[in-house]
């Protein structure tokens, strides 16, 4: 992977390690300042956001909206500089980084190897809640409980940028804690079925960001209601589990009060052999407008998901 990379890649994506080595608190101090830019100043889709809002939440004033519309920028830019931050856990110190942050916490550990142990390979699906951005540290989340997979079983499945210079600094920026490692689990989404079939008989997860709208060419389905609206869905993930009977679980990524985030396991089927993609798919947007009902603004609004 290394090898691939421009010098220009590697000048920046070295720059942002040195500025994530600052403070997890420093980097958050900048996140009301870079939320009113956004919103306030750069006007940054919030035509967008307001219109997925009032569709979203039909029963709030115009009032309520723009409250709400607020604390999304404020999320949003939050899980900016935490990716900053984050830009700066490389290799053996930045995991104990990690650790010792406390950023994240999975709740319950046990659950996650109770799933992947029952099941060879193990389909994680998680959203835009939360911090997607912290994803590559999942290993250092689990506590004193010792994951069942270790790292070169763990593959996260994305949607490569037009822009080949920031989709490779991204993609260096998010595996940066498992990059000495030799991590080869970073799979555009038009490749992740090669990669499942190649790796059939391993040990393996397979974490899928689940709630964007399908790409051009990919399967999908129609969710009839999620947040009051029919939702155009993909469903590679659920497919893929199906039919190689994988454990499949959804992922909830809530923020807390300061400023964290906690992971919860929640099961969708111990087998899926014996599901569909629409039965598991339909069980996935029930979980996440549970969890967008409870934490309305922690959510990518700026995502076009409805088109």
């Amino acid at each position: 992977m290394e090898k691939k990379d421009s010098l220009g890649v590697r000048l920046m994506t070295g720059l942002m390690y040195l500025n994530g080595r600052l403070p997890l608190a420093y980097h958050r101090s900048w996140a009301r300042f870079i939320s009113w830019l956004m919103r306030s100043v750069l006007h940054y889709r919030t035509d967008v956001v307001m219109v997925n809002l009032s569709r979203s939440f039909p029963s709030l004033q115009y009032g309520e909206l723009r409250e709400l519309c607020k604390q999304f920028y404020l999320h949003f830019a939050q899980t900016l500089t935490e990716m900053f931050w984050f830009a700066g856990c490389k290799g053996e110190r930045g995991r104990k980084r990690l650790v010792d942050s406390k950023i994240v916490r999975l709740s319950n550990p046990e659950e996650w190897n109770r799933l992947s142990g029952g099941a060879r390979q193990l389909v994680v699906m998680h959203s835009h809640m939360g911090n997607w951005e912290l994803m590559g540290g999942i290993r250092q989340y689990f506590g004193p409980v010792k994951p069942d997979i270790a790292a070169d079983g763990i593959a996260v499945t994305y949607l490569p940028l037009h822009n080949h210079f920031w989709d490779r600094v991204i993609a260096r920026i998010r595996t940066m804690p498992v990059r000495d490692q030799g991590f080869e689990g970073y799979v555009p989404a038009d490749h992740i079925l090669r990669f499942v079939l190649s790796h059939k008989q391993d040990k393996f997860c397979y974490v899928f960001n689940t709630d964007q709208y399908p790409y051009q060419g990919q399967g999908s389905m129609l969710v009839e209601s999620f947040l009051n609206q029919p939702t155009r869905s993909m469903t590679g993930a659920a497919a893929l589990a199906c039919r190689l009977d994988m454990a499949v679980c959804y992922l909830r990524f809530f923020r807390q009060e300061d400023g964290n985030y906690t992971l919860t396991v929640v099961p969708l089927a111990e087998h899926a052999g014996g599901c569909t993609p629409e039965d598991l798919m339909n069980q996935y947007y029930k979980l996440l407008e549970e969890d967008l009902q409870v934490q309305p603004w922690n959510y990518l609004w700026t995502h076009k998901r409805w088109k």
